[in-house]
Parts: C-alpha cells; structure tokens; sequence
C-alpha cells in the first residue's frame, strides 16, 4: 500500500491538488477583496445548508484528483514500457527494442535504452564469434593422445577401483545385517564406513563423468547429450528424460560450452544430489537457446551453496562467456532446477 501511494500517479494528483488549492485561494482572495471580512465570506455563506468553504475543498480534491490522473496516467504508461524494456534487457534479450513516442525526455531515455541494448547485442555477438573462432582452433590443434589418456584414466578407475569401492559397499551393507540381526554394538562403526564407501563411490562417478573428453569429439551436441544421458541410466540405473528440438542451428562454440555446462551439472548430480530423475530441456528460438535441467534430489540452499561451490561457479563463467545467463531454482527434499538462456546474436559457422 505505501509503494502504491508513493507511485508517480499519485504524487501528480498530490501536486495537482496543491497547484487548485493556490489558484483556488487566489481567485477567491480576488472575489472578496472588496469585502469587508474578505476570505471569510466563504464560512459565512451557504450552499445547500453547507458553508461554502466545504463547498470549495470538494471542488479542490476532484478538480486536482481529476487533473493529476489525466496528467499522470500517459506518462506511467510509457514509464512502464521503460520498466518492461529494462526487465527484458537484465534477462538477456537484448533484440528486444523499447518504443520511442514523442520527442521529450522519456523518448530521449528510450533511444538510450534502444542504443545500449544494440551494443550489448554486438557485444554478445562478437563474444560468440571469438568462442566459435576459439573452439575451432582448439580443435584443429588438440592431440588425440590427450583424449586416449583419459580414457585410459577411465578405463582403470572403472574396472578397478570402482568395482573395489562396489564391492566393500556390498560386504559392508551384509555385515550391517549380521550385526544388527546379533545385536553387535559396533554396527554403528559399520554404518559409517558403508555411508564412506557410499559416498567415495558417488566422488568415483562424479571423477569418472569428468575423464569423459571435453570435447563432443565430432559429434552433435545433441547426439553428445544423448550419450551422457545413456550411460547414466545404463550404468547409474538413474532415470533419464531428454527432450531436444530437431534441426537445431548452434554454432559450434556454444555447443562445446553447453557440452561442458551439462557434463558439469550432471558431475553435481551424481556428487551431491542423491537423485534418482534427471530430465534435459533443450529449445531453439528465433532468438534464444533455453535449457532447464531438472532433477528429484535432496535440494539445497542456493545463496549459502553458490559462494562456496566451484562447480556451479564454473557453470556460470561457461555462460557468461557465451552471453548466457543461468539461474538456480532449489527446494529442499524436492530437487534442483537449472534454467539457461543463451541469446543467439551471431549465427556464423
């Protein structure tokens, strides 16, 4: 209620009433100058059994009430389009262009607004093409002996040491059940070192999803995701949704960097999240891309996670250097959700 009154309609009928009030007294003063008791003829007449002075304070309020709101009511109108411009413009459409009526100051403010959104749009353009630029570099002198040592790293990790941390996992959880069926007092000790072997198995995949290449090795992103999402369900028996549009025109830097931010947000799922659904939303527009990546784990507090976290601070910095922006919904004990926009101002190969 006191943002309402403070708003730029009421302050014109404020001052709309004030300006009345002074003509008001002025043009009376004038009337009764030559009045022996002057302004207070209007207490010593009536109208309708009422003093004139009543009379004239009601005239006063409806007369500025009136010209406040007809005064005010265009300018909001065209201050809101301001508003809504800079809220299109803070979440990352910047195709978006405010409309210029007339040619005072709020027309001069909306022509700003229009020449700061084109240089940001440029900007993110020309931050898009360097990415692209950037990623074809790298990919025409990078070395495949790096790639296979990571598969390498995979391979022996996986078939050794997972398959270790697996199996003392397995040999804790049947001792637990000895112990407890006994009565054994040391199963507390037990159930603590099953959470350890739990946890080191949820770090090993997390190690595992990132030995995977960086790259999309000469695949689609989409065909890239795909595969990332499989070997979860396959190996992880997570329940995996993916929903990508055909057809999708993305140059190819940005698809590494989406690559990168996907495989970083599923390392956090599978390191932190205890979810056992995982869906991927990916949508072209005429000028966006949009990702949500949604899961049902444990949740957590986003203001006191984001300072400390590296890996969502990398997901950050991953869209922030393609013009992105990334946003993080979380609920405790119902999941997380990750919403990315990507304006798509350069469309170069």
């Amino acid at each position: 209620m006191r943002k309402r009154l403070v708003s730029i309609r009421w302050q014109f009928i404020r001052h709309s009433i004030i300006v009345t009030f002074i003509l008001a007294f002025l043009l009376l003063f004038l009337m009764t100058y030559d009045e022996s008791r002057g302004l207070l003829l209007v207490f010593d007449r009536q109208l309708m059994g009422m003093p004139l002075f009543f009379w004239v304070l009601i005239v006063i309020v409806i007369t500025g009430m009136i010209g406040g709101y007809i005064q005010a009511d265009p300018i909001r109108k065209r201050i809101d389009q301001l508003g809504h411009g800079a809220l299109r413009f803070e979440r990352g459409t910047f195709t978006h262009r405010v409309e210029v009526e007339g040619a005072d100051e709020i027309a001069e403010l909306a022509k700003r607004l229009n020449g700061m959104a084109q240089n940001f749009e440029e900007q993110v353009a020309s931050l898009q093409r360097l990415s692209s630029e950037r990623a074809a570099m790298q990919e025409t002198v990078k070395k495949a002996a790096v790639s296979e040592e990571r598969q390498r790293l995979a391979r022996d990790l996986h078939d050794a040491v997972s398959q270790q941390l697996f199996a003392i996992s397995m040999m804790t959880a049947a001792i637990k059940q000895t112990m407890i069926q006994t009565s054994d007092p040391s199963v507390e000790q037990v159930k603590m070192v099953e959470k350890m072997a739990n946890t080191a198995q949820a770090e090993m995949r997390a190690l595992l999803l990132h030995l995977r290449p960086a790259h999309l090795e000469g695949k689609s992103l989409k065909d890239g995701i795909h595969q990332l999402f499989n070997e979860m369900q396959d190996k992880y028996g997570m329940d995996v949704t993916v929903t990508i549009e055909e057809n999708m025109m993305i140059p190819k830097g940005i698809e590494d960097q989406i690559f990168r931010m996907v495989q970083e947000a599923i390392s956090n799922v599978l390191r932190h999240a205890k979810a056992t659904q995982l869906e991927l939303q990916l949508r072209q527009t005429n000028q966006d891309l949009k990702i949500k990546l949604i899961d049902n784990g444990v949740g957590f507090d986003v203001k006191n996670v984001q300072k400390n976290s590296y890996g969502l601070h990398t997901m950050k910095e991953r869209m922030t250097e393609i013009g992105g922006t990334l946003q993080i919904v979380s609920v405790s004990n119902k999941g997380t959700q990750i919403e990315v926009n990507i304006p798509i101002a350069w469309k170069g190969e």
